[in-house]
């Protein structure tokens, strides 16, 4: 049985051969304690996570790769960078398009901290303006979180431009790439973004269990786990050094073995080449939604800038119901419900009956495409009255 896969906002699918292939061989060959040892296995396995977070750096224009800590996700990426840098008494400003790893810390600091926290109007399509960012700085606002790209909406936001106002009032800019990394071009270096964390598992092409923080030269986090380092371990404090002081304990060094395998893909391929392929792929998966009776998409209009995400509901059915059937009826794969954004549904009107995502990624092909879509136009039939 063939799956159509559209889910590749919450896991990309398939991966790269060569991703498991890396995995295998570290586990048979050189599964040994990274940093814990002067021995050849050892040193082997140092030496992937020296070579991954080299490349990471290379494709996110990251000067010192060392300014890279690597997560389990992005999830544990942002907690480490929100709960590590907010204080008690803290400011911080937020779109309301950001995920509940966004915000469910800082709403957590917001009770435990006294941390308060504003959150950006926007359009119904989740576009922000600046201005209005703007009007929401105090004396007190310390950061600004912003994801690159909504995970409802595919809607781009000018991090660019909002981190040149993070620049001009002395306020860190803490950016979510979990939609973007590795499908659209980032230049840390030029934008001059302070924090930015990421996903191993989704554009990088690696294996779940994989992701990192990119931290700022001039930052200094509060770590959110404290243990070994392999390094000062004479020494009852935490390391200064990085990144030993971000990443305690055993790292998952099969995992970051196959995402440097995604990550040299990428490279090879080309952020650019692979955001121009699923560029297309989007546009024809809406252009193709659009003329069925009965299907509104969420998000920016066809030809507008936006990542590989296709949100859509049916007339009035439950997005959950129009998922079921395209699983259970047609083998194609999308992802139902509100999608851990509810924010981003009270944006765009969608708070009661959720929204069907499908998520274009590098291995979609046209016909795949074309098989949703008339999937789609046969399940309207039953919802068209």
């Amino acid at each position: 049985m063939r799956i159509r896969y559209f889910d590749n906002a919450a896991s990309s699918w398939p991966k790269p051969a060569q991703v498991a292939e890396a995995m295998k061989q570290c586990v048979d060959e050189y599964g040994a304690n990274p940093g814990r040892g002067s021995h050849s296995m050892a040193v082997k396995a140092s030496r992937i996570l020296f070579e991954t977070r080299k490349n990471i750096s290379k494709l996110l224009h990251v000067k010192n790769p060392n300014d890279i800590s690597f997560a389990l996700n992005t999830t544990g990426a942002l907690n480490l960078a929100i709960q590590g840098f907010l204080r008690e008494g803290d400011h911080v400003i937020c779109s309301n398009v950001e995920h509940n790893s966004v915000r469910r810390p800082l709403e957590y600091l917001r009770r435990s901290r006294g941390v308060s926290v504003s959150y950006t109007p926007s359009d119904s399509q989740g576009n922000i303006r600046i201005d209005d960012i703007t009007s929401l700085i105090t004396a007190k606002t310390k950061m600004i979180v912003c994801s690159h790209s909504s995970n409802l909406l595919g809607t781009v936001l000018p991090i660019e431009e909002i981190a040149e106002l993070c620049h001009r009032h002395g306020i860190k800019l803490l950016v979510d790439a979990a939609q973007t990394a590795g499908t659209l071009p980032l230049d840390i270096a030029a934008s001059g973004i302070h924090m930015l964390a990421f996903p191993g598992h989704k554009g990088l092409l690696g294996p779940q269990g994989t992701g990192g923080l990119y931290i700022a030269p001039d930052i200094d986090l509060e770590p959110l786990l404290y243990g070994g380092t392999g390094s000062q371990s004479e020494e009852i404090e935490q390391p200064t050094v990085r990144p030993d002081r971000y990443e305690a304990g055993t790292q998952n060094t099969a995992g970051i073995a196959g995402l440097n395998e995604g990550v040299k893909f990428v490279l090879q391929e080309t952020v650019e080449k692979i955001h121009h392929k699923e560029w297309g792929l989007t546009q024809r998966l809406m252009e193709g939604l659009l003329g069925i009776d009965g299907v509104a998409i969420l998000g920016p209009d066809l030809g507008q800038n936006r990542t590989g995400i296709v949100s859509f509901n049916l007339a009035q059915a439950d997005s959950s119901e129009i998922s079921f059937i395209l699983d259970q009826s047609y083998q194609i794969a999308v992802r139902a419900g509100y999608h851990c954004s509810p924010l981003a549904h009270e944006c765009a009107g969608t708070l009661g009956v959720g929204a069907v995502r499908a998520s274009i990624g590098y291995f979609t092909t046209e016909s795949e495409v074309d098989e949703l879509i008339a999937a789609v136009k046969e399940i309207s039939q039953h919802y068209a009255h």
